[in-house]
């Protein structure tokens, strides 16, 4: 493999480096484990292809192939989850495995979002249980989310691209 290639392979890699962490950060913001889960994985394999490329060793080759591959179904997975396609709802709490009612970091930071607590009235409810009333938002989440997998999508194909020419 020449030089160059390389370069852009580990260019490339470290493109799909920042893209993951920075997701990863933003799915801890939200306390959501599925996509935690995905992200590091994403990390650990990203660095086995790139080392695999530079230095030719087949078998990490296909590792990185063969989760790539799952890497663009589990991104086309949360495409359609936050848009709602096929019975699946954004509002379950899929995303956390069941164990907690967090949700995305960005449903409630989002752009020109306006994040306003309203504390409940009702006598019986916890004091520090409140209610966030979220206006303005430039995007709505679920389009920042769906935006992020599409990111992930493209960069995984054109990198597996790059790496099978």
């Amino acid at each position: 493999m020449s030089p160059v290639i390389k370069k852009w392979m580990f260019c490339l890699c470290v493109f799909l480096q920042l893209a993951a962490l920075e997701r990863q950060i933003f799915d801890f913001l939200g306390f959501q484990w599925a996509p935690i889960l995905g992200n590091f994985l994403q990390i650990i394999v990203v660095i086995l292809g790139l080392f695999g490329t530079i230095q030719f060793r087949p078998r990490y080759i296909v590792v990185y192939t063969v989760w790539t591959a799952l890497w663009v179904t589990w991104n086309v997975f949360i495409i359609c989850f936050y848009l709602e396609v096929g019975g699946l709802s954004k509002e379950t709490d899929l995303m956390t495995f069941n164990i907690s009612m967090h949700r995305s970091w960005w449903r409630e930071h989002g752009p020109g979002c306006i994040r306003r607590v309203v504390r409940p009235s009702a006598p019986g409810i916890l004091d520090d249980y409140s209610y966030v009333s979220v206006t303005g938002c430039i995007i709505d989440f679920q389009y920042l989310e769906v935006i992020h997998s599409a990111i992930q999508i493209l960069l995984s194909v054109v990198t597996l691209e790059q790496i099978h020419s």
